[in-house]
């Protein structure tokens, strides 16, 4: 074969594969029809799907595909201070299998949102005010950290942990959209000292290196999640 026709055959080999991994590697499963709007009262009764069930055409109103729960800065008074408020299918039924959601996150002074992650969602985070300290940690332990300031983005890969911190004297508020009409939080710290029932002291103890009365201390401390 040629090689200018064999280069030929391998590009077109190449494209067809990068074609049929796209849906692979996309936060949720493709739409199937234009819009299937979340039928909450569904969810009350015995089916249960990978997702949330659709209301009748005839039923859906533009309201579905609505919602000013963003307008308002969150609670920051807590432990952490900071406060995550969801835009995502819960909230906005409209967003059913659009496979996108958005969040603000509101910081006091010098407040962190604490190490996490978003097990079904690449995030994309743009700083509306302040200036963010951001970090993400591989699964190799390598952390990539840097500063974002107002007007700037920054992004934490699908699944990898990560957290961000306000590093000034006054509030900060971002904004986070989303490849997943539902992306997952899961905070490390809340996982293993505030699950229900509670891990095993003893396996926490090994995994971090201290003593069980510590990790005991620090249970104590998330009976109440934030």
């Amino acid at each position: 074969m040629a090689p200018k026709h064999l280069s030929a055959v391998l590009l077109a080999a190449g494209a067809i594969i990068l074609a049929l991994a796209a849906p692979l590697l996309a936060g949720d499963p493709d739409m199937l029809q234009d819009f299937c709007v979340t039928d909450y009262g569904s969810l009350k009764g015995p089916l249960r799907l990978n997702g949330f069930p659709c209301k009748r055409p005839e039923n859906v109103t533009a309201n579905d595909f609505f919602s000013d729960v963003l307008s308002q800065p969150g609670n920051t008074g807590n432990p952490v201070g900071s406060a995550v408020t969801a835009a995502n299918v819960e909230k906005v039924p409209g967003l059913n299998t659009l496979g996108m959601s958005m969040s603000r996150v509101d910081y006091a002074p010098w407040g962190v949102n604490p190490p996490h992650t978003h097990p079904r969602a690449t995030e994309i985070i743009f700083v509306l005010e302040g200036s963010l300290d951001v970090a993400f940690v591989t699964t190799g332990g390598n952390l990539y950290a840097r500063t974002v300031c107002k007007g700037e983005i920054f992004a934490f890969p699908r699944g990898l942990v990560h957290f961000q911190r306000n590093n000034g004297g006054a509030p900060a508020v971002a904004i986070s959209a989303f490849n997943s009409q539902l992306p997952g939080t899961q905070s490390l710290a809340v996982a293993m000292f505030g699950s229900s029932p509670p891990m095993p002291t003893d396996v926490l103890a090994r995994a971090l290196q201290i003593d069980g009365g510590v990790v005991e201390t620090i249970k104590s401390k998330f009976t109440l999640k934030y």
